[in-house]
């Protein structure tokens, strides 16, 4: 594993506001403890608690990937929507913030970022 470092910042800071997942039109994540990862020069993800998280709602995946930063994400299912969520079960230590987290692809579901309240 690679840490992050200046050529390769990540920073996790918690969400100032809320968060709302809608996944074909069933509400699966409404929190107001996201975390949000800035990693380098990409656009900053959202990563919401488990336990705010409808979870029935998602299905383990077979499919994984491995980021040389955070380590080996697992995927899920919503439905028929395929490999719609990553999750790192055991994050890298330099992002173990992460860890009991899950994050959303926003081209699969609609993410809102609300107020806080």
């Amino acid at each position: 594993m690679k840490e992050p470092g200046p050529d390769h910042p990540i920073t996790i800071t918690p969400f100032a506001g809320r968060v709302r997942v809608v996944a074909d039109g069933n509400v699966i994540v409404d929190t107001s403890h996201a975390l949000s990862l800035a990693e380098a020069d990409y656009p900053p993800v959202l990563y919401v608690p488990r336990g705010d998280t409808h979870m029935a709602s998602l299905t383990p995946s077979s499919h994984h990937t491995t980021c040389p930063y955070k380590g080996e994400a697992s995927y899920f299912d919503i439905g028929e929507i395929k490999n719609a969520v990553w999750s790192y079960e055991t994050p890298n230590t330099a992002v173990a913030a992460i860890a009991g987290h899950l994050a959303f692809y926003p081209d699969k579901v609609k993410i809102e970022r609300l107020p806080p309240g």
